[in-house]
């Protein structure tokens, strides 16, 4: 898990792979919370959970990968 945990603040980096998917939005380095309450705000985005499956970073990155 070394990887994952590495693209956490440091207060998340040892935690379970379920606490990082419910962990704020903001956990992830280079994630501010300002950067968060506009996810919040704009996409109802609250955890990494949420970001990972919101259907329009889903889209996105569906389509990024087909135009490789």
């Amino acid at each position: 898990m070394t990887g994952i945990a590495t693209k956490f603040d440091k207060a998340f980096e040892t935690r379970s792979v379920d606490d990082l998917a419910d962990a704020p939005v903001s956990a992830l380095q280079g994630v501010s919370d300002s950067d968060a309450e506009h996810l919040k705000a704009a996409f109802n985005i609250r955890t990494v959970r949420d970001l990972g499956t919101n259907k329009y970073f889903l889209w996105a990155q569906a389509v990024a990968k087909l135009a490789e």
